[in-house]
């Protein structure tokens, strides 16, 4: 008698499968809650089963960790950009501000020019004095402008200088806090005349021989008094700011502050078609000193 082959072996039932599970699943219930015994065999599975599970979430975690990465690198770009951004905008806001200042000083120096008497030229200054004994500008207007030596130098507030040296393009300019340059003034208080020189450092000027009782005043404005022919008369040149009486000597040691100044702007004004004067910053002529000293009831020396 023979037999076929059974490829496909019967087992038990699905019913009876679920049932034994069942069963199964109720007994390691009641035995895990009043033995420890599978709390063992669960604590060895899981020590079996661990490096297979951190095996599977390895690549799960590798993918998180390039995600982060990628996601740092973008953050890290943005904020360089940021940056960048917030470095143009302040430049630009600097940059604005400037412009602003230059506009508003340029308005002022348009208000000198229609109140001035005399033809003005706007020049840029090119450059400013690095050496503090050498006070001397250059300007990007030269005798093509009709600038010439002599003419004199101002902005919206005042005196900064007279031209001494005139090429075709530019020209120099030596300031009036040149050690050397003097400039006949008075008080504009009480009309006092006097010579104010500059002390050749930044932004001081002085009052020599001015006597000790002569009627002056910290604050006191010291403007142009047209005295020589060089400076046109009414021109606002310092300010009072420090006097020293020394009663055993003659006279007062007088420290003033130039109205003007080469390092608040751009942009100066040169008045030229001046009457024709003396040319030289540091020519004054005795009689002017005579006349100036006199004025104070001082000994002329």
């Amino acid at each position: 008698m023979s037999t076929s082959p059974r490829f496909f072996a019967s087992g038990p039932s699905p019913l009876a499968r679920l049932f034994l599970y069942a069963l199964l699943s109720v007994f390691l219930m009641i035995a895990d809650k009043h033995t420890d015994h599978v709390s063992e065999l669960r604590r060895v599975i899981g020590l079996v089963v661990s490096p297979l599970q951190k095996l599977a979430y390895a690549p799960f975690q590798l993918y998180d960790e390039l995600e982060q990465y990628f996601a740092n690198l973008s953050l890290i770009e943005e904020i360089a950009q940021l940056r960048q951004t917030h470095l143009r905008n302040r430049y630009k806001l600097y940059q604005l501000h400037a412009l602003t200042v230059e506009n508003q000083h340029l308005h002022a120096l348009l208000g000198a020019t229609e109140q001035s008497q005399f033809r003005t030229v706007l020049a840029e200054i090119m450059s400013t004095p690095r050496n503090p004994f050498n006070r001397k500008i250059i300007l990007n207007k030269g005798s093509s402008s009709d600038i010439r030596e002599g003419h004199i130098v101002i902005d919206n507030l005042g005196v900064i200088g007279q031209v001494t040296k005139v090429y075709p393009l530019t020209a120099e300019v030596t300031l009036i806090t040149d050690k050397g340059h003097t400039v006949p003034v008075r008080i504009a208080r009480n009309a006092i005349n006097t010579v104010i020189s500059g002390a050749g450092r930044n932004n001081e000027l002085e009052l020599q021989f001015f006597s000790v009782n002569t009627d002056i005043q910290l604050g006191d404005l010291l403007v142009t008094s047209g005295i020589g022919g060089v400076y046109p008369s009414g021109l606002p040149v310092g300010r009072v700011t420090l006097i020293e009486h020394d009663k055993s000597m003659q006279f007062a040691h007088i420290i003033c502050t130039p109205v003007a100044g080469v390092d608040r702007h751009r942009y100066v004004l040169v008045l030229v078609d001046l009457p024709p004067g003396i040319t030289q910053p540091a020519e004054i002529s005795d009689s002017h000193a005579n006349q100036t000293n006199q004025q104070q009831n001082i000994p002329s020396r």
